[in-house]
This record gives C-alpha cells, sequence and structure tokens, in this order.
C-alpha cells in the first residue's frame, strides 16, 4: 500500500481491496471514537487494542511509513528519467485490480451498471483536471492531508495524484526524503483527519449498500487508467519571470520502438504482480 500510494494514479486502496484486508481496514479506522479514547484515557490498553484492532493497523502503518520512505527518493528518480516505463508498469498492475475489485460484485443489475460508470466519469474526469500551483501554508497542507488520505483509501483514487493535482505533490515528496516536519506536520494532522471521518461513511455504505459501493469503486479503479497512461506530454504555460505551471496533459498514442516494447513487457510484469497477489491473499483467507 505505501508503495501505490507513492505513485501518482496508483491507489494504496486497490491494493487493500485485492488483498482481502479493505474492510478490516475501514472497520478498525472506524473504530477510533470517543469510547476508544475513554479506553486509552482509563488505561485500559488491551480492550482499547481489541476494539480498534490496534495491532493489524500498526502493521499495516508501519509497512506504509516504511515504504514511503524508502521508495519516496527511488520513485522521484524513475519519474524524472524513466515516466513511461515506470507508469507502464503501474497500467498493468491497475488493469488486473479492476478484475480483482469487479469480480466482487454479486450481481450487474441496472444500478450498480449506474453506479460502476459514474466512478468511471469520475476518476476520468479528475485526469482532465489542470494542476494547481504549490502552496506551503499550513491551512491548506491540512487539507492536502486530508483531501490525499481519503482518496489514498479508495481504490481506484490516488492520494498522489491528487496532491499532484492539488499543486503540493514535489512539495510533499522533497518534504519526506529531508524530513521536513514543517510541511509533514499539517499533512500528517489533515490525514488523521481525514481518516476518522472518511472511514465512517466508508464503513456505512459498505454495510448498507455492498454492491453499489463495490460498483462504484470499481469505476473508480477503471477510470484511473486515464491518469496513468504512460503516453502523455505535461502542458505547461509560461507565467511572469519565465515560471511554468502545468495545465494539463496530451494523450498519445506510443511509437513502436525499444522503449515501447519494454513497456508492454512491465505492463504484463505489473498485471502478474497483481494477480499472484490476489491469489495468496485468497488462498491465505481459505486456510485460516
Amino acid at each position: 500500500m505505501g508503495a501505490a500510494n507513492v505513485i501518482p494514479g496508483v491507489s494504496g486502496g486497490t491494493i487493500a481491496f485485492i488483498t482481502g484486508i479493505y474492510q478490516r481496514l475501514i472497520d478498525a479506522l472506524k473504530s477510533f471514537d470517543l469510547n476508544a479514547l475513554k479506553l486509552l484515557l482509563k488505561g485500559d490498553f488491551k480492550v482499547f487494542a481489541l476494539k480498534t484492532d490496534l495491532y493489524f493497523l500498526i502493521a499495516i502503518f508501519a509497512g506504509i511509513a516504511i515504504s514511503i520512505l524508502s521508495l519516496a527518493k527511488v520513485l522521484e528518480y524513475a519519474f524524472v528519467n524513466y515516466e513511461v516505463l515506470t507508469l507502464a508498469f503501474f497500467f498493468g498492475l491497475i488493469i488486473a485490480s479492476i478484475l480483482g475489485v469487479g469480480k466482487q460484485i454479486s450481481s450487474f443489475n441496472i444500478s450498480n451498471i449506474m453506479a460502476l460508470l459514474l466512478g468511471v466519469a469520475i476518476a476520468a474526469g479528475i485526469a482532465f483536471l489542470p494542476p494547481a500551483e504549490a502552496n506551503d501554508s499550513f491551512i491548506y497542507l491540512t487539507i492536502c492531508g486530508a483531501v490525499a488520505i481519503c482518496s489514498m483509501i479508495l481504490p481506484g483514487l490516488s492520494g498522489s495524484y491528487i496532491l499532484l493535482l492539488m499543486g503540493n505533490y514535489v512539495l510533499v515528496m522533497q518534504a519526506i526524503g529531508d524530513l521536513s516536519i514543517s510541511i509533514l506536520a499539517p499533512i500528517a494532522i489533515g490525514c488523521i483527519l481525514g481518516l476518522v471521518f472518511f472511514s465512517r461513511l466508508l464503513s456505512f455504505l459498505f454495510k448498507s449498500y455492498q454492491d453499489f459501493t463495490i460498483s462504484i469503486l470499481t469505476g473508480f479503479v477503471a477510470g484511473s487508467l486515464a491518469i496513468i497512461w504512460p503516453w502523455k506530454e505535461t502542458q505547461y504555460m509560461i507565467l511572469e519571470g519565465g515560471k511554468e505551471k502545468a495545465i494539463g496533459y496530451e494523450w498519445q498514442l506510443p511509437a513502436v520502438g525499444t522503449e515501447f516494447y519494454i513497456a508492454i513487457a512491465l505492463m504484463i510484469v505489473g498485471f502478474l504482480l497483481v494477480w499472484l497477489m490476489e491469489r495468496y491473499a485468497n488462498k491465505d483467507q481459505s486456510a485460516i
């Protein structure tokens, strides 16, 4: 999940979904309420840990933190030098994710199909939004953290891509690499607030409208393919002082050549990686 969340266009929520831990993750996040706080203040740590599924969350978020800290610089280098190949790998990963998420829909009736198409439209529409300029104010960074974390736990919506659209992706990646507390602290506050409130909404939707919710999430995953299409160029506008501002993307068909064949191979590798991950997760669950 941590590796996925660093990549613009790839959702950690998708990884959680196809590995079978998504519902448990949402329920665990939702359990942090006033009763949990009272248990913690009373020192009843054993009951608090049981109520919040604390050890599960520690394992998940420790893995995410380690992955983000270790991969931020690597992925920054990969995007600068091998953007097409990097996106091609994750394009294959997302295609496999669509199959993994979509097969959990029990019936394809009219409402579920409409929900799926709505999800596609929303996620694909995000791809056409122009990125904003960087802003390091405390309030804006807090909002970025809240919005990004909500999209991170939604399969198909990438928190990193949302940060890119909000103008602060590079700023946050640099802050992670440099351990800049002034940037990371408001981001963390926003993430905590977003998790606490948004997880409750997701838990309610899953319990009350499971098929409809999975359908729209499948649409999110499918629509995100437009965001991570490898062969696109960023369009810039020249501002005063010679500075450039990204205002959108121009999608292109790939030119057949060595890079194209390597990209296709990486798509296949990404697809197989998710397929094997899902197969292992299903095998592991059936053994429990």
